[in-house]
């Protein structure tokens, strides 16, 4: 399936000069949805997948039906305040500031198999964030999956050492 045919485009999104990538026009497509889940679970399948992290907030969308098909737990990576056990918390830099990611102390034991899903790499900060905060509690990193890579901003740079597949890419 051409998974780009169901991406909408829309120009000047957020700001001028942005175009933007609107995976909602796929996700509502009930056979596009099935079609990404399951080319992300057959990619994965073999690899003894313990935990499926999903980044905040679209990786949540995919990470919890692919970590169903995986036969893994599902572990959220959330902004702070938004956890309400204890936590470990990485603030990282963004093109212009910085955020904060955090995760339970107790989502991930020492040497489980782990991929990162998120719906989009970009500069791959919020992902080095997440894959940081997945080996601070023990984790081995398998893989980093995205469905859309924007290969011109370098993300993967970021994630040098890490495993990457990406369903779609625009240069």
């Amino acid at each position: 399936m051409d998974y780009k045919t169901l991406i909408r485009e829309i120009p000047d999104f957020p700001k001028p000069g942005i175009l933007f990538y609107d995976i909602t026009t796929l996700l509502k497509n009930a056979e596009g949805l099935q079609s990404i889940i399951n080319d992300l679970a057959s990619r994965y399948r073999d690899e003894n997948i313990s935990k499926v992290v999903g980044i905040e907030s679209r990786g949540f969308i995919l990470g919890c039906p692919l970590a169903y098909h995986l036969h893994a737990g599902f572990v959220p990576v959330r902004r702070p305040g938004k956890l309400p056990a204890d936590v470990f918390e990485v603030k990282y830099n963004l093109e212009y500031g910085s955020n904060c990611l955090a995760i339970h102390r107790d989502a991930i034991e020492m040497g489980e198999r782990v991929l990162v899903v998120d719906d989009l790499l970009a500069t791959g900060g919020t992902a080095a964030a997440t894959v940081h905060l997945v080996k601070q509690l023990g984790g081995k990193i398998v893989g980093c999956a995205f469905l859309v890579e924007l290969v011109s901003l370098g993300g993967q740079k970021k994630l040098e050492g890490c495993a990457i597949h990406s369903l779609m890419t625009y240069t």
